[in-house]
């Protein structure tokens, strides 16, 4: 295997960082493709916890090189302070070690002011992390972005960023009677950003051009999962790209290539952040109970994530949308502590029982139809699994039609069992 894609099959938080980690010590290069700093992947190392919301996972390993592709949006004062704590966190960053795309969209000052002012003064509370990445993916479709090589040119900046601001100087004067950094402010600001970017930027489409060529192997990892795509997810509450494997050809490259391993990120029960439809949502004790056990915050703002049943119909859609050929099942550990155990394994809708969704799909119309599971209460101490788990886990597989090749049962990287083998 030469190329394998980590993508999120729910709605985000499924425990991608650490898998990345795990199978970033298998290949040559990792890659994010989509998204920004709105993203955020904990890994345990030992005593240390690492937060990455921009760098690829791929950094914490000497041998791997990581590459910001250019489907990303990229903050560069954000960047900065995450470079700062990585090194802090004992990890050396070199330009031979993380090359970043001289094509990605710029997240300006401005992006992130109206981000904010959206979603606190706007009509439909979306539930965003106020990162400025839709704004900055507005900017890049409406062909009035900025990108990364633009901020070495300060003259050249200062006449985009004049474009750039032509409408929303309208908004932030007379709907949000907001202030706002003038365009020399803005210039200033980012010019000094860019330096600090400089010496990582590349052609990231030619170096992976030529790692595919010369057989290198190629890890992609995604940022959120496939239900916040912005076609395929819960639209409108959804991020602003392609969450899915098909924004690793638009975001990143495989110049003649196709990916020959998906791997869906699974979480054993379902979690989601913000605001939108949840069919399996438990408003009880037992909702609480999963969200305390198992640390349901986000990564980046640290907000509650919403827990609730694992639901089939969703995840059937997620691998077909997203082409996977195996899932990861994580944090199976938190579930051995409930003794009431669901799994969703329909819904009824328009007068109609289907097994699967669709896009356009309105979750808030669904009435899930669940199965009632026997509890399992594994500790995870030998290799073998109780009846009871591999029940669970051949209900999911038989329903989804591929299987589950890992698990993850904790946070560390030595929690966790292959049942399939990546990158041989």
């Amino acid at each position: 295997m030469q190329s394998l894609a980590i993508v999120g099959s729910q709605w985000g938080d499924e425990g991608k960082g650490k898998i990345t980690d795990l199978l970033g010590q298998k290949c040559d290069v990792v890659v994010r493709y989509q998204g920004g700093n709105n993203a955020g992947h904990t890994i345990i190392v030992g005593d240390k916890k690492i937060v990455l919301h921009l760098i690829p996972s791929g950094i914490l390993h000497d041998h791997c090189t990581s590459v910001v592709g250019h489907g990303v949006v990229f903050d560069p004062e954000a960047f900065q302070v995450e470079l700062e704590d990585v090194r802090n966190s004992g990890v050396e960053v070199t330009p031979d070690k993380l090359k970043i795309s001289e094509n990605c969209a710029v997240i300006t000052s401005y992006n992130k002011l109206l981000d904010g002012l959206r979603e606190n003064q706007g009509p439909v509370k979306i539930g965003t992390t106020g990162k400025g990445i839709g704004p900055a993916y507005e900017d890049k479709v409406s062909r009035k972005g900025l990108k990364l090589k633009d901020l070495l040119d300060k003259d050249l900046l200062i006449q985009k960023l004049r474009n750039n601001l032509q409408e929303k100087e309208i908004l932030f004067k007379h709907l949000y009677g907001s202030d706002f950094p003038t365009v020399e402010e803005e210039a200033e600001h980012l010019f000094k950003l860019g330096k600090n970017v400089a010496p990582y930027l590349t052609d990231t489409f030619s170096f992976l051009d030529h790692a595919l060529r010369e057989n290198k192997k190629v890890l992609y990892e995604g940022a959120q999962g496939v239900l916040l795509d912005i076609d395929y997810g819960s639209y409108p509450f959804v991020t602003s790209s392609s969450t899915g494997a098909g924004g690793i050809y638009t975001g990143a490259g495989l110049p003649g290539q196709s990916i020959q391993e998906v791997l869906g990120i699974t979480k054993a029960y379902t979690t989601r952040v913000g605001e939108g439809p949840f069919p399996t949502e438990l408003f009880d004790e037992l909702g609480e109970k999963i969200q305390t056990i198992g640390g349901e915050f986000g990564a980046t703002t640290g907000r509650k994530r919403r827990c609730g049943w694992l639901d089939l119909p969703l995840l059937k859609y997620t691998v077909k949308a997203s082409n996977m050929t195996s899932i990861a099942l994580t944090k199976l550990d938190v579930l051995c502590h409930v003794d009431t155990l669901k799994i969703c394994t329909g819904y009824k809708y328009k007068g109609q029982t289907i097994d699967c969704a669709y896009p356009g799909i309105d979750l808030s119309q669904v009435e899930p139809i669940y199965v009632e599971m026997e509890c399992f209460k594994d500790t995870f101490e030998t290799d073998n699994l109780s009846d009871t788990l591999k029940t669970y886990i051949e209900t999911i597989e038989k329903f989804i039609g591929i299987p589950v090749g890992i698990l993850a049962y904790g946070p560390e990287r030595s929690e966790i069992k292959f049942k399939k083998e990546y990158f041989n």
